[in-house]
């Protein structure tokens, strides 16, 4: 994720600065949603902010941090959420197994969130902040009690009495019926505020819409990889099934995993697992694209970083949520609201997109 950020990628705005920026940007400012600004998620009576932080990293010691997980990292996790919350980004996800136990060191994400959210409600009690959370389909998890039993579990960690949105993180090999039947007791417990899936194909989305909706209950959202390089959902129906049906697409990886952001170039490629995903030979491919985003943001004054960010949030009905490990990512991403990219620029990106194969996604998508 860029670490270089122009004067404006930060949250303090003087008045003038954003007249000046809006006076470059799209005419079509009436439609436009400024970052302390919030909208429903899918057809449920939650609202959210336009963009959310998504907490992946913070405590894993398994993809991101080099497998490792220290004080200073903490700290940077601790300013990263301090400072979104100060730019009016008040959206957080995580799920029970970011920062899995069964790593090495690590700390579980949930637990970090619940600390950041209890020390920054104790220095500013009317914080309010918009909890996401998720529940893994492991194969030994059956029937819908095991949801009820893993969300509980989810709320001890956090330190709440309910969360805003609860999530099936992926499909499970059997037993998806009873997951949702789970989310749907969730709903009726008064657990959470709304509840959505994340990964699911067309096919298995319309199934869940489709079975909450017998019981009353909306389904507001489904979380799928989703980036100007990874348009996969476009593809294959499941951008078309949440528009129609009045679901939220929410992006994980929209800048995906950094790679969108010109940091990285093939002579430094990124570190971890990551590096096996974009290699060189995959940098070297997607230059062109990165040349013009960057050329693009600076006529907006506007980072690489937040002009694909900006492009996501054009396309209508999709919440990216990148994540942030220290307070400068964190202001640049509140860069990327309160202006419009050109409709002819977001089809140039689009088309110099298409000229690069995309990586490989999450398996889970294709269950």
């Amino acid at each position: 994720m860029a670490l270089h950020v122009s004067s404006a990628g930060f949250c303090a705005f003087s008045h003038r600065k954003v007249q000046k920026i809006r006076a470059v940007a799209s005419e079509d400012f009436a439609t436009l949603k400024r970052v302390e600004d919030k909208v429903k998620l899918g057809s449920s009576e939650l609202k959210v902010t336009t963009l959310g932080i998504g907490a992946w990293s913070w405590g894993d010691t398994s993809y991101w941090n080099n497998f490792e997980w220290d004080d200073r990292k903490m700290k940077a996790a601790k300013a990263a959420f301090d400072a979104s919350v100060d730019c009016g980004i008040t959206f957080f996800d995580t799920a029970e197994v970011y920062g899995s136990r069964l790593s090495l060191g690590a700390i579980n994400s949930e637990t970090l969130l619940g600390r950041f959210i209890k020390e920054r409600k104790e220095r500013n009690p009317e914080v309010e902040v918009a909890v996401a959370t998720k529940f893994a389909a492991l194969p030994w998890r059956l029937g819908r009690q095991s949801v009820i039993t893993a969300l509980k579990d989810s709320l001890c960690r956090l330190g709440l009495s309910s969360v805003d949105l609860y999530q099936l993180h992926w499909p499970g090999v059997w037993g998806n019926e009873g997951y949702i039947d789970g989310l749907g007791d969730a709903v009726e417990q008064g657990l959470v505020k709304a509840v959505g899936v994340s990964n699911y194909n067309e096919k298995r989305l319309r199934d869940a819409y489709e079975q909450l909706k017998r019981r009353g209950i909306t389904l507001a959202s489904n979380q799928v990889n989703y980036s100007l390089i990874y348009r996969v959902p476009e593809e294959n129906g499941v951008k078309v099934a949440c528009d129609e049906l009045g679901i939220t697409l929410i992006a994980y990886s929209p800048i995906a995993q950094g790679a969108l952001t010109g940091k990285y170039k093939p002579e430094n490629p990124p570190t971890g697992p990551r590096g096996r995903i974009y290699t060189p030979e995959f940098l070297t491919r997607l230059q062109p694209l990165l040349n013009r985003i960057k050329e693009i943001g600076q006529n907006y004054s506007k980072t690489p970083t937040q002009v694909v960010l900006n492009w996501l949030i054009a396309q209508e009905n999709v919440i990216p949520i990148p994540g942030a490990k220290n307070a400068e990512q964190a202001k640049e991403f509140s860069g990327a609201l309160g202006w419009r990219l050109t409709k002819e620029e977001i089809d140039e990106l689009r088309s110099l997109a298409s000229e690069t194969k995309p990586v490989i996604g999450f398996p889970v998508e294709n269950l």
